[in-house]
Parts: structure tokens; sequence; C-alpha cells
């Protein structure tokens, strides 16, 4: 079962908030104070889960979350009493995975949670994708700047230079772009830039 944050100045409505989660089978809740820092807690008690409950969110919040998802991402559930279109699309852009206003969702927490969960493992997995592309292209943009070395310093065909920069990762034992970063530095270290 998941280890949810509780996030919520107000004790009685947090109790609340407590009782449904532990009515729908969440036993493994931390409760935190509005004020306390949230990066902090996150990185302390390490939940799975963070649910917020006030009001609407105020800016320090919204930073608060922001830091969150930069550093230690979690799926965020943010329940506020009260919202506009541009405070839910900061909240969204601060790395909430669900914004739910008005009451508690009472009979469909455990859905509400779910479907956060889901928004946000779908979220980081678009992530490390983009990630994924971005380090590939520049392994790509950095074997095209060695070749080119190669190629105008041993005057070696794109393909001759290619296969000498395989073999050089080979023998190192690291991946091509890698190779192809360290033969770049390497030669701008000696003066010899393309």
């Amino acid at each position: 079962m998941h280890k949810l944050m509780l996030v919520d100045h107000d004790p009685d409505r947090s109790a609340s908030l407590e009782a449904a989660l532990l009515a729908v089978g969440y036993a493994h809740i931390i409760r935190v104070g509005q004020h306390d820092n949230l990066l902090n807690a996150v990185r302390t008690h390490q939940p799975d889960i963070i649910l917020i409950d006030m009001q609407s969110p105020d800016r320090d919040t919204l930073e608060s979350l922001r830091n969150v998802s930069r550093e230690m991402p979690k799926p965020i559930v943010f329940f506020a009493e009260q919202s506009d279109l541009e405070t839910t699309r900061a909240a969204i852009s601060a790395g909430v995975s669900a914004y739910i206003v008005d009451d508690l969702p009472g009979k469909r927490l455990k859905s509400v949670l779910e479907v956060a969960i889901a928004r946000f493992q779908d979220h980081q997995k678009l992530r490390e994708e983009l990630e994924d592309y971005k380090g590939r292209l520049q392994d790509r943009k950095d074997v095209d700047k060695a070749k080119g070395i190669l190629m105008q310093h041993r005057n070696l065909s794109e393909d001759e230079a290619y296969q000498l920069l395989r073999k050089m990762a080979m023998d190192r034992n690291m991946k091509i772009g890698e190779a192809a970063r360290n033969f770049v530095a390497a030669m701008a270290l000696l003066g010899d830039k393309p």
C-alpha cells in the first residue's frame, strides 16, 4: 500500500481527510503542516503520494510543489475549496497530478488517487523518453563533431572516422557518444578545435 503525505494546516480538515483515506484502505499516512518545508519533509518521509488540502494554493505552496517536482517527483493531489482557471493552471504547471475543487470526493477518493498516480507515471515516462531522445541527439552531435576532427586531422573518410571512434569507445568500454565527447574535449585541450 502507498505511503501518503498529507499536508494541511487545519487539524479538523486534516483529520477528516485522514479518516476518509483510512476508510478506503490507506493506512500509512504522514501528516505535515502547510508551513513545514515540503521538500525536506518529502526527503525525510519518502512518501509515494502527496496530498495537499487547503483553501487555495498560494505562491509559496506552488513554489514548494515546483521544487518537489524538480528534485523528487511524486504524484501530487491537491484538494482546494476554491479556485479559478489561472490558479488551476499554475498548480498543474507546478507538478500537481490531480486538482480537485470543492468537497472531498468521498467514495471516489481511491479512484482519484489511482488516476493521479497513473497520470504521474505517464508524465514521468514521457519525461524519461524526452531525456533519452535529447541524450541520443547530443550523442549524435558529439559523434559528428569528433568525426569532423578526425576527418580533418587524419585525412579519413566519414566511415573510417566513425569506425575509429567506435573502436575507441569499445576499447574503453564506453558508449560512442561519451567517447566522442572525451575525444573532442581532449582535442580542445590540445588547441585543435574543429
